[in-house]
């Protein structure tokens, strides 16, 4: 079966997935993990050997912080473009293109090269790797109607989790025995080998170019689904096409946003600065910051797939969107923020480590819940722009905290890392705050169909 086989027309209130059509959703929505797991390991080559590459190249914490923020300098702005284009180029080949040119990016840096190359090269993996996720999740609940789309939404999410659990060892392992330079050859050869696999088994789902309402046509998840769309789920009228600037104007879309930009603020520390500030600050030798960062993202893998089953258990019992989705992960920032805002003054030891733990690991579910709540709202043909412009302005984070932090570090040294996590709380207070009060999807659905 190839990738044009699977989305056949049909008519309203049929559309029910085969046992083979279900079998390829899941084999595409594992590549697509395996997908994320690449993105991030590429973008924790720079944390883990923040140490050496700062030693090998000489660098300042604030010289390696701009190093490190180089990679959202274009990565926000093509997220946002190449979302637009996920609406009209198929998200396959958008895939492919994006994971051939991040390898290629990081060729240079790992032959050779001092500053001007690592710049030059993360400048170049940000671009490719902007629009990643959004057009991940875009391929991947092309394969799942509305309510069933937060598991395979929370295992795209929990690719994140897996490719910095898995990269952190291994990566680690590459570094210490053979360089760092090693390191960033071996993300890019293992980019190589997933195009591979993605050029025959890559593709989109039977809910690509319908809304939900045609998909889901006669039951109440298929009707408030057709008002989302702008359809009419009873008369089969063609679909509006509603401008973007209204979807982005929705209480909904500011919300979901501003709570991802929290989580995405702890991702840009996490992975750039945190085994730095475990071994500096917290005394942790490099094996002992290597298991602390494994707990963190472990613990947001826990989270992601957790805040999943209650999403949806509590979607299937009835529950609105607004406490299924936003009302869980505003409950997980604001856990999140009181954790870190606490973890400055907490004593040094096991409770400095759980208090760090919950606070940078409950914030990655705010991941899933963005996306499947903007996938909700928006409609099917706008759904990649909404995504892609909202991963654009998430990701600044990634731009503004490793250059903030490691101007911090440099000017108050290791007590930098402590003003860093208390803003990182104060971030997730009104990251939280925002997912409990603006995100309403069914009240913004009504009105972009009115």
């Amino acid at each position: 079966m190839t990738d044009t086989d699977v989305a056949p027309a049909v008519p309203a209130g049929t559309l029910k997935a085969s046992s083979s059509t279900r079998r390829r959703a899941w084999t595409v929505t594992a590549l697509l993990v395996v997908f994320m797991m690449i993105n991030f390991a590429d973008k924790s080559v720079l944390g883990l050997a923040a140490e050496e590459i700062r030693k090998d190249l000489g660098l300042s914490a604030s010289a390696f912080g701009v190093a490190s923020s180089a990679f959202f300098l274009l990565f926000s702005i093509s997220g946002a473009a190449v979302g637009l284009l996920a609406d009209r180029i198929r998200p396959k080949w958008l895939l492919l293109a994006m994971a051939v040119l991040w390898s290629v990016s990081q060729a240079p840096l790992a032959v050779g090269g001092g500053l001007a190359v690592l710049i030059t090269s993360r400048v170049l993996l940000g671009a490719a790797e902007g629009p990643a996720f959004p057009v991940a999740q875009q391929a991947t609940l092309s394969w799942f109607p509305n309510h069933r789309r937060n598991l395979p939404g929370a295992v795209i999410v929990l690719g994140i989790t897996l490719g910095v659990l898995v990269a952190a060892p291994v990566l680690t392992w590459v570094i210490q025995n053979h360089g760092w330079r090693s390191a960033v050859a071996a993300v890019a050869l293992v980019g190589v080998a997933w195009v591979l696999l993605w050029i025959p088994l890559g593709g989109e789902g039977p809910y690509a170019a319908e809304s939900d309402a045609t998909a889901s046509a006669g039951s109440g998840e298929g009707r408030r689904e057709g008002a989302a769309a702008g359809v009419g789920a009873d008369t089969g009228s063609a679909p509006r096409r509603t401008p973007y600037r209204r979807i982005l104007a929705t209480r909904t879309w500011i919300g979901a946003t501003a709570a991802y930009f929290g989580t995405y603020w702890v991702i840009a520390f996490a992975l750039v600065w945190l085994p730095s500030y475990l071994q500096d600050s917290l005394g942790y030798s490099s094996a002992g910051s290597t298991q602390v960062v494994m707990l963190v993202w472990g613990l947001g893998g826990v989270a992601v797939l957790g805040q999943a089953g209650l999403t949806g258990w509590l979607l299937r019992r009835g529950a609105p969107s607004r406490w299924a989705r936003g009302g869980v992960g505003g409950v997980l920032l604001l856990i999140g923020a009181a954790a870190c805002l606490a973890l400055p003054v907490a004593p040094t030891g096991a409770v400095t480590a759980v208090l760090l733990v919950a606070g940078f690991g409950l914030a990655g579910a705010m991941s899933s819940v963005a996306v499947t709540t903007v996938t909700e709202l928006a409609p099917a043909d706008r759904r990649g722009g909404a995504l892609g412009i909202m991963n654009a302005v998430v990701t600044t984070a990634g731009l503004i905290a490793p250059t903030l932090i490691g101007r911090l570090v440099d000017i108050h040294g290791t007590e930098g890392y402590r003003y860093a996590v208390l803003i990182t709380g104060a971030v997730l207070l009104l990251s939280g705050a925002a997912a409990l009060t603006l995100i309403d999807p069914d009240r913004d659905a009504r009105r972009l169909s009115a």
